[in-house]
């Protein structure tokens, strides 16, 4: 994720703080439209340390 959140602040000029906030919302909203099952593949892809489904990353 540290990848993800390092081209995030220099594509978009934000903070690594506002970049893992990207990040989470856009994780959250994707695992909202998936069944619960894939929750942890959404986790692995995104390289998140954090397979549980409370919101954090």
């Amino acid at each position: 994720m540290e990848d993800l959140i390092k081209k995030l602040t220099e594509t978009a000029g934000i903070n690594e703080e506002q970049a893992a906030k990207a990040i989470e919302t856009v994780v959250n909203f994707i695992k909202e439209k998936l069944p619960p099952m894939m929750h942890g593949a959404v986790d692995s892809f995104i390289g998140s340390s954090n397979s549980s489904d409370d919101g954090l990353l």
